[in-house]
């Protein structure tokens, strides 16, 4: 029986991590659980710290986001080695990039007080440009126009949802966070596709990996973001009445659109 649970362990959470094979039903199962129950936590923290997700708080998160990826594309890249690379696996490095973003936090409010924002975005900045600074140097800029591709298509089909959500009059897609938050969903499909139909990158998601082998082209991600988020988005605008708890959930909806949108993008400009 222990053998059983061990061979099972390593099956389906040390290998994808140790190998860098991405994900299957049952790791994707248990991190989102694992977020359920951090998101509780950090709204709990947020409470307590009197933190208010705001345009301001948002630029700074951002900024973590940049950092985040940027240091996955590192790994990506070879730069560190074993067992130091596991470090900067999915899930793993969405705990580590946490901790630095949660220790900058407490940083800045502990220094700054009520005017941490400033500070506490620079960090993140800072942090994230020393990650592309060792990209320019050890990689160079590979794939500059595709890169741009992935800008063009996002801001392209944005604005699309935006224009048309002001014809159709649905408010809540005129929304500037709500519209960032597709926004980054969008700019995450445009990635996947540039780079699955143009540059033969594969995904490490399990519905994506599907969806893709179903349809042979990566664009089917624009339809399932619209189909997933739009409603989510309407869903949480209408039912969720704590406003704090409903713009934490946005702010983790984008963030975990944002980050493999960066990650992707970043790592075909510099072909990791």
């Amino acid at each position: 029986m222990l053998s059983e649970i061990q061979e099972f362990i390593i099956r389906y959470y040390v290998d994808p991590i140790v190998h860098d094979t991405g994900y299957n039903i049952v790791n994707t199962l248990t991190w989102a659980v694992i977020l359920g129950i951090c998101l509780i936590g950090i709204f709990k923290v947020f409470k307590h710290l009197r933190i208010t997700v705001d345009q301001r708080f948002t630029a700074g998160v951002v900024c973590y986001v940049l950092f985040g990826s940027s240091l996955r594309v590192l790994e990506d890249a070879d730069i560190f080695t074993p067992p130091l690379q596991y470090l900067f696996i999915t899930p793993i490095i969405y705990f580590a990039v946490f901790f630095v973003t949660l220790a900058a936090l407490l940083l800045s409010i502990k220094i700054y007080g009520s005017r941490y924002h400033v500070p506490f975005a620079a960090i993140g900045l800072g942090l994230a440009s020393v990650n592309i600074g060792v990209l320019l140097w050890s990689e160079g800029i590979i794939h500059p126009v595709a890169a741009l591709l992935i800008v063009v298509l996002t801001v392209i089909s944005t604005a699309a949802i935006y224009i048309g959500a002001g014809f159709a009059k649905i408010k809540f897609l005129r929304d500037r966070f709500n519209i960032m938050l597709l926004g980054s969903h969008l700019f995450d499909a445009s990635s996947t596709m540039v780079g699955i139909d143009r540059l033969g990158y594969y995904g490490k998601h399990v519905v994506e990996n599907y969806l893709v082998d179903l349809t042979g082209t990566g664009a089917v991600m624009y339809p399932l973001k619209l189909i997933v988020f739009i409603p989510l988005l309407y869903l949480i605008d209408s039912e969720f009445d704590e406003v704090e708890l409903a713009d934490l959930l946005k702010l983790v909806i984008l963030v975990l659109g944002l980050s493999p949108a960066c990650r992707n993008t970043i790592r075909i400009l510099f072909g990791a």
